[in-house]
């Protein structure tokens, strides 16, 4: 089937260009370089529509540059996006703001995603009145129906953002981003910033709407207990590189990555008594100056010197079982 969304070989570097000193160094002799961040590196990925893919990570590794290129907010520095089996650049205007309208982001601070100039009512209106979506005579039952929908009392519509909780704030996020009537939802750790209990309505408000209106999600999180619970699919990412994906059962069971299992190892849990926490060793290289090779090689407890040289490619270790690890290729 042709993905909803798809992402191909999607680099990503951030520069930040020489200040006049620096530039006036430069000419002087010095050894001064523009910095680039390398935040993304050959990233390849697909959504099924109706699919909740689950991308998890430390935090730095690159998940919300990712979640960004897929919603449209950045640009990448190489790589295509495809919308529907169609690559979004050979769109015209009034197609591309089409896809941009059905692909929405929901943020993790909701609070600084939120104008505080604004009534509620007005942020979660202001969309489908601008793009013609609701009718200025049906809008204000569009914008009371919406916030019924995330749970949230269409009386407090004039209110301003500083009212409300951060888990009204959240909903109110998701109600800005359902005004416009989307197929796929890129959430960047959405509840991370929530109470535990909190948290739990969240996601569960995440299952209903995905059941009403047929929602394809991109879900950012570091916790992989969340990612578990609302995933069909898992992707794992370290330093700018996808490295293991697979279905969120086959994974949690039968992770293959190294770097997978040092993460799935230290996920806490009820069933584990008198467990010591034991973090991943070595620091987390910058993704100024990212190793060669395999990026995890550094803290990998099974390098092996070609790991330090050579990129390793994906293998299908089982149906739908990816994994990149030099290790797979031994007998």
């Amino acid at each position: 089937m042709t993905p909803l969304l798809a992402l191909a070989n999607i680099t990503k570097n951030f520069s930040r260009p020489l200040d006049f000193a620096a530039k006036l160094a430069r000419v002087a002799g010095a050894d001064v370089h523009e910095v680039v961040v390398h935040a993304l590196d050959d990233v390849t990925m697909t959504i099924a529509e109706g699919e909740v893919v689950g991308l998890a990570g430390e935090s730095g590794c690159g998940k919300s540059t990712l979640g960004r290129i897929a919603a449209g907010i950045l640009k990448p520095t190489k790589g295509t996006r495809a919308w529907r089996g169609v690559d979004i650049t050979d769109l015209d205007h009034a197609e591309r703001r089409d896809v941009a309208l059905k692909i929405q982001m929901i943020f993790q601070d909701a609070f600084a995603s939120l104008n505080p100039r604004m009534r509620v009512g007005e942020i979660i209106g202001e969309a489908p009145r601008v793009h013609g979506l609701a009718a200025r005579k049906e809008l204000q039952e569009y914008i009371d129906q919406l916030m019924r929908q995330v749970g949230l009392d269409p009386a407090y519509k004039r209110r301003f953002a500083h009212q409300f909780s951060g888990g009204q704030r959240a909903r109110i996020g998701i109600a800005r981003a359902l005004a416009v009537k989307p197929d796929l939802l890129v959430c960047d750790e959405a509840v991370a910033a929530l109470d535990v209990s909190i948290q739990a309505q969240v996601l569960n408000l995440f299952m209903q709407l995905r059941a009403e209106f047929n929602l394809t999600y991109l879900f950012i999180s570091h916790d992989l207990g969340v990612v578990e619970h609302l995933s069909d699919r898992v992707m794992i990412m370290y330093l700018g590189r996808i490295v293991e994906t697979a279905p969120t059962l086959e994974l949690f069971q039968h992770a293959n990555h190294p770097y997978t299992q040092a993460l799935l190892a230290e996920v806490p849990s009820l069933n584990r008594r008198d467990h010591d926490f034991t973090p991943i060793t070595g620091e987390i290289p910058s993704p100024i100056d990212p190793p060669p090779g395999c990026h995890f090689h550094p803290r990998c407890p099974h390098a092996m010197p070609r790991c330090r040289v050579e990129n390793p490619l994906f293998r299908e270790v089982a149906p739908g079982h990816w994994s990149a690890c030099h290790l797979n290729d031994m007998p």
